[in-house]
């Protein structure tokens, strides 16, 4: 997925200044996830939910995650991730989640670019969508 596509060795788009502590990439959170090794967290809206969403994903709204951070389970020896449309909800999310007393979620980390990057890095089959006033709906590429 490097060279024309814009994207670097980690499915990256070139020079994107990735913040390892705060950040995953989209491949890395694949790999986990197909491992059994982490728990990804869906932050966006129930409307985007509803229009595409990662499999093997569990589902709480940014808007609700301070209420409901105690319904995360995280097996033994899981990380968790958060994700959304392209990373900032994702991060305030993870942010919020470190912040919340749990040890199990002292160390969580937002999916860089969002699902949008998911969809050109990590999993071409999980379809990527449009989000603005008004609009929501799927695009095809």
């Amino acid at each position: 997925m490097s060279g024309a596509s814009g994207l670097d060795d980690r499915g990256l788009p070139r020079g994107y200044p990735l913040k390892p502590e705060y950040e995953i990439s989209p491949r890395h959170a694949k790999e986990l996830l197909d491992a059994g090794k982490l728990v990804l967290v869906d932050v966006r809206t129930g409307e985007e939910w509803d229009l595409v969403h990662v499999p093997g994903t569990s589902h709480v709204a940014l808007s609700e995650i301070e209420k409901r951070f105690d319904e995360i389970e995280v097996p033994e020896g899981a990380m968790v991730a958060t994700l959304c449309h392209h990373g900032v909800r994702s991060l305030k999310a993870a942010l919020a989640l470190r912040a919340c007393g749990r040890p199990e979620l002292a160390q969580v980390k937002s999916v860089a670019g969002g699902i949008d990057l998911w969809s050109l890095a990590a999993d071409p089959s999980v379809p990527r969508y449009e989000r603005g006033p008004g609009v929501l709906r799927v695009t095809g590429t």
